[in-house]
């Protein structure tokens, strides 16, 4: 777990990919406390080592087998469960899964806020109508999924939307799909969004 103190009223909890807490995790962390913010990123998959890039697959299967969404869930409703007699505000922000996670969770009244980057998974998720602030980062292609069409849904019900060049991890400067354009684009949406909220 990282948890960054600030003395600030506001919460951020950092929901990490399939990876784990891994260098660029510890990055955004970093960003986000620079601004002043309390910063929580809690480690999810409770193994100690983060899995590397070339071990997707593996990550991914270890995700859907030993956590899951429902897992996901319960440990942060548990983190806002106790975060929410300190803070003023709480708000998540997520990456791949773990902005699906944010999602799910932005039904919530603790929270205050959430920002996602591509977090595919939500489009199974499109039913849910957030009771807070909710900004969320696409790449404009997906395999996997219509992007155009998602955005459309989520936009219906208020979600702020990005669609940026680039693929499933543009963000991530770690990443052989990291696009610096993209990224800066998002961390400076991502940061305007947090200040105002």
């Amino acid at each position: 777990m990282i948890h960054i103190q600030n003395k600030s009223d506001t919460a951020v909890i950092v929901l990490h990919e399939i990876y784990g807490i891994n260098r660029h995790m510890h990055d955004v962390c970093q960003l986000i406390a620079e601004q002043g913010f309390d910063v929580i990123c809690p480690n999810l998959l409770n193994r100690d080592q983060p899995f590397e890039y070339a071990e997707e697959k593996a990550a991914y299967l270890f995700f859907m087998e030993n956590v899951g969404f429902p897992g996901v869930l319960r440990k942060i409703n548990t983190i806002i469960s106790k975060l929410d007699r300190q803070y003023h505000k709480i708000i998540l922000l997520g990456f791949s899964v773990g902005a699906t996670a944010a999602w799910l969770c932005s039904e919530d009244e603790r929270v205050n806020g959430i920002a996602g980057y591509y977090g595919s998974r939500i489009r199974d998720y499109l039913n849910i109508s957030p009771s807070c602030p909710a900004l969320l980062f696409f790449p404009e292609k997906k395999q996997s999924f219509d992007v155009a069409a998602c955005i459309s849904q989520l936009e219906s019900k208020n979600v702020k939307t990005v669609k940026l060049k680039g693929e499933h991890g543009f963000s991530d400067p770690y990443s052989v799909k990291y696009n610096r354009q993209s990224s800066q684009i998002a961390y400076e949406t991502m940061m305007e969004f947090l200040i105002a909220l």
